[in-house]
């Protein structure tokens, strides 16, 4: 069980911050003898989720730690890419992976889209609306995460991965 003042991600939410843990008296139909997790998203500025600790539904799990961070950034190069032709195919898996809420997959999605765009612009297409928006969604959700995680602003994340992974190409759609 969590505790008041743990980060969690909280399924497509992202990274939350646990207000409080026990019942909720405020609001009615809400059996009084449940214990329930209050939670802030850290990047939905103004939402309460109130969410039962027993939820089964909504992936929860505690964030990733600094160490697992720093392997994971060292490891992006080996972690390989989803390579679907179909695009509905591709849309249901990229769908699949980051319900997952799983950093791996993140990248996966993330790498694949950036593949897919440096293939698309060499053949002087633009992106599909579909990767521009699951790469954004991988990008908020890891981004999210690995900056709690590495005690930094969200919007430099990617400069660090970058600058950690010694000057390689960012992996950013504009």
């Amino acid at each position: 069980m969590f505790q008041t003042g743990d980060y969690i991600i909280y399924g497509n939410n992202g990274v939350c911050r646990v207000e409080s843990v026990g019942t909720i008296d405020m609001i009615p139909g809400i059996p009084k003898d449940k214990i329930y997790y209050t939670l802030k998203p850290l990047y939905i500025k103004g939402s309460t989720i109130y969410t039962p600790a027993d939820n089964q539904k909504v992936l929860i799990r505690p964030l990733i730690s600094k160490e697992e961070a720093m392997e994971l950034i060292d490891g992006v190069e080996e972690i390989e890419t989803l390579w679907i032709t179909n695009e509905k195919q591709r849309e249901e898996i990229y769908r699949e992976e980051l319900a997952t809420c799983d950093c791996k997959e993140w990248i996966k999605i993330i790498k694949t889209v950036y593949q897919r765009m440096q293939v698309r612009l060499a053949e002087g297409k633009k992106i599909t609306n579909n990767d521009r928006k699951y790469f954004k969604m991988a990008q908020d959700s890891l981004y999210g995460e690995l900056a709690v995680v590495l005690d930094m602003e969200k919007g430099k994340v990617e400069e660090f991965i970058t600058e950690r992974m010694q000057g390689k190409s960012t992996m950013t759609v504009k």
